[in-house]
């Protein structure tokens, strides 16, 4: 018994001499091997810059590249540095000061994998319109308490706002041509800013953007403002409207509209007067019935104005700066539409049946400037 447990024992080391000289030989022969080389990044390729330089000192700039994951946007002024980073090669800033600027953009696939291209910039604030410029109104009235604003502080629109996106049906029902996405809105320095621009995308030769509150808030009766700086020129159509909560289930015109302001941007009078318009279903027939009101002198693009609707259970009432200029009775049962609640929508389309197509006297980029929205009841 005592040879068989010395003859074991004596086996077991030997075994395990021979189990860890295996060990070290194969880590030796690892340690031998030349490490695996590693792939090279793919760097981005067709870097593509858009800078479109807007009033008031706000830039935006609109980057895209091959390959690339993300981009950072850089915007040097004075000492300071300001730099985004954005997944879709998007970014926007105010200068304050005329000057000139450089812009740094970079394509990456990693933080240390990029290509990257520097823009100057000029920047003239000479004779640009200062928010303060133009008509305002005030925060409360008489018999009304406020009930919802957005003052558009801040650097992104609210939860309180969505988009409508792409053509729509038949572009938007009006043959407009514009393809609307997120990009084309921004808020920056109290403005929320929504540009129409002259580019391709998906086979269509304009972009702009249409915000709306639809599902989110929505208001029956009161008084709306709507403090803006319109944009010009044949083919350009802001508004500021509202549709009816039911047009999910009923469509429209069933739903109602209350066109707040519309304008049909061109020569002669078109830039200097706005409309106001409700839209509804009589027994089965589309109706329609609005009035306009024309600046004496100048155009809406000059300064801020603030368009007004003030609705009650009989009528609805049209104003620009506090001035009166249409009004609706809504008491006939055929205008029942007009007794619901109604969502707001912000939007620049361009082109359609209404406006016409731009032309040769078309500028590019066209912008609206809204300052605030306010809701009394």
């Amino acid at each position: 018994m005592l040879v068989f447990n010395t003859y074991f024992m004596l086996h077991k080391i030997n075994s395990n001499i021979l189990c860890s000289a295996l060990s070290i030989l194969g880590l030796l022969i690892i340690s031998c091997r030349k490490p695996e080389p590693q792939p090279e990044a793919v760097l981005p390729t067709n870097l593509e810059v858009i800078i479109d330089i807007l009033d008031n000192g706000l830039v935006q700039v609109e980057a895209s590249a091959t390959n690339a994951n993300f981009y950072t946007i850089t915007f040097f002024e004075n000492s300071n540095d300001i730099e985004f980073e954005s997944p879709d090669g998007i970014a926007s800033h105010s200068f304050s000061a005329s000057g000139t600027y450089s812009i740094v953009i970079k394509a990456h696939t990693t933080y240390a994998d990029y290509i990257d291209e520097s823009k100057s910039i000029s920047i003239d604030l000479e004779g640009q319109t200062p928010i303060s410029d133009g008509y305002t109104t005030p925060l409360s009235y008489p018999g009304f308490t406020l009930v919802w604003s957005d003052e558009f502080e801040g650097t992104a629109l609210s939860s309180d706002w969505t988009y409508d996106l792409g053509t729509g049906d038949w572009g938007w029902g009006n043959n407009e041509l514009q393809y609307y996405r997120q990009n084309n809105a921004v808020v920056d320095q109290g403005l929320l800013v929504i540009t129409a621009q002259e580019e391709i995308v998906n086979s269509n030769n304009y972009t702009s953007a249409r915000i709306k509150t639809q599902g989110l808030k929505s208001f029956q009766y009161g008084r709306v403002d709507v403090r803006a700086k319109l944009p010009y020129g044949k083919g350009i159509w802001p508004a500021l409207w509202m549709l009816g909560d039911d047009i999910s289930s009923v469509s429209w015109p069933y739903c109602g509209e209350i066109d707040i302001m519309e304008l049909i941007g061109g020569g002669g009078s078109n830039d200097k007067t706005i409309y106001g318009t409700l839209h509804w279903d009589d027994n089965g027939s589309y109706a329609s019935y609005g009035g306009n009101n024309s600046l004496n002198s100048g155009i809406f693009a000059d300064e801020f104005h603030v368009f007004s609707i003030i609705w009650n259970s009989s009528s609805i009432e049209f104003l620009r700066d506090d001035i009166q200029y249409h009004i609706a009775d809504i008491t006939p049962t055929q205008l029942n539409e007009f007794h619901q609640n109604f969502f707001l929508i912000f939007n620049v389309a361009v082109g359609g049946n209404w406006p016409g197509n731009p032309d040769g006297t078309t500028d590019f980029p066209q912008s609206m400037y809204v300052d605030y929205v306010r809701v009394f009841q």
